[in-house]
């Protein structure tokens, strides 16, 4: 690894800012239950929200037996970096691989989540148990405003720029081509790498690959019609969230800053919707996995920061923007966002690998994560055939 501009960095918050993290878990003013309160399995508790009672549960689990330092030793062991791009501290896990046949490979996170979505399986993607899957060259980036990464100090930092910084910092590691995976924002910054910077990618894997706007239905099957329906019904009735954050995101911000209690409500209601579960996000990801990027978001005081990424974002892609690098695409069942294949096809003109898995949701790094590296290797192995 070049070390031009680029320092190591470990994560050690002091023991007084996991006190007042506690103090303030423990002073929470709580409102009153839900009025469409069910008994547990049903989904239908969570109809205005978190449920009082699970909220009750997590917070005192996170007040009480959540080991916030196990977290800290995993991102140290994993190897941490800070550098600087286009005036902005950017914070990046990096694991190289072992294997002399390794290739780059960044993955990106979105919103709610972080690097914490990658940890359980960045070891597995470098360092293969089986010698005869693909290994790689492991980087990901913390966005900017989120983590560790610095918060921008004025307006600009959209998924244009973020994807030009991407492309610097892999050019600041050695890497002059690179493979790209990423969901939610991750995935709309890895269609702009691709879009942007063919000549850099290999290849990509995304499980947000976003089709241009306003495609006929006809000709559709049941199941892609049951798609743009369910995707249309989330953007219509169940995004208030990314209408907030892209509007006023320093209104929420306050909440999410001042309040451990609302930055967990905040960020664990999108854990229940987006999951594939029946009542909980406890059925497929652990309370400490949950914790470990919640905590992540309180402790760097990242919430209005990273709620910041709408209002520089949202329906930002270019519609005309297109994808000519060999592309594997994964579509998840109880993801939020679900295209056509044949409407992708608009946009990603060399699809070589499309899945529609039976299970996992909008978190499959942590929902299903032996799923999750299996796919994403054979997505990439595909990716690389067709890149010869």
């Amino acid at each position: 690894m070049s070390t031009r501009d680029v320092q190591a960095f470990e994560a050690h918050v002091p023991d007084i800012e996991l006190d007042d993290l506690r103090a303030r878990l423990a002073a929470a003013r709580l409102p009153e239950p839900e009025t469409v309160r069910r008994t547990a399995p049903d989904p239908g508790r969570w109809d205005q929200g978190v449920p009082l009672a699970d909220l009750i549960e997590l917070a005192h689990y996170w007040r009480t037996g959540y080991d916030w330092r196990a977290f800290e030793q995993r991102l140290n062991r994993i190897g941490q970096f800070r550098t600087e791009i286009d005036g902005l501290g950017i914070h990046f896990l990096h694991r190289r691989s072992e294997r002399a046949d390794a290739r780059p490979l960044l993955l990106t996170h979105g919103w709610p989540g972080s690097v914490a979505e990658f940890v359980d399986v960045v070891d597995e993607l470098a360092d293969p148990q089986d010698t005869a899957a693909p290994a790689f060259h492991v980087v990901v980036p913390s966005l900017p405003g989120f983590g560790y990464s610095d918060k921008p100090t004025s307006t600009g930092w959209g998924i244009e720029r973020i994807a030009a910084a991407w492309v610097e910092l892999m050019d600041r590691l050695g890497y002059d081509r690179f493979l790209a995976h990423g969901g939610d924002w991750g995935g709309v910054i890895t269609t702009v790498l691709a879009g942007r910077f063919a000549e850099r990618l290999l290849g990509i894997h995304t499980t947000t690959a976003q089709s241009p706007l306003g495609l006929s239905t006809d000709g559709l099957t049941t199941q892609e019609r049951s798609w743009t329906e369910e995707t249309g019904d989330f953007w219509r009735h169940r995004a208030a969230y990314a209408k907030q954050q892209a509007t006023r995101p320093q209104t929420i911000g306050y909440s999410l800053v001042d309040s451990p209690v609302g930055l967990l409500a905040w960020i664990l209601d999108k854990f229940a919707e987006w999951s594939d579960t029946t009542d909980s996000p406890f059925e497929r990801i652990s309370r400490d996995r949950i914790l470990d990027d919640v905590t992540l978001y309180w402790l760097t005081r990242s919430g209005a920061s990273a709620a910041r990424i709408y209002f520089e974002s949202h329906n930002s892609l270019d519609p005309d923007l297109r994808v000519d690098v060999p592309s594997a695409i994964t579509m998840y069942p109880r993801d939020i966002e679900k295209y056509p294949r044949p409407w992708v096809e608009q946009r990603f003109r060399q699809i070589v690998r499309w899945r529609a898995p039976e299970a996992g949701g909008h978190f499959p790094s942590l929902e299903v994560p032996a799923f999750f590296v299996t796919d994403l290797r054979e997505g990439l192995a595909a990716v690389l055939a067709a890149s010869r």
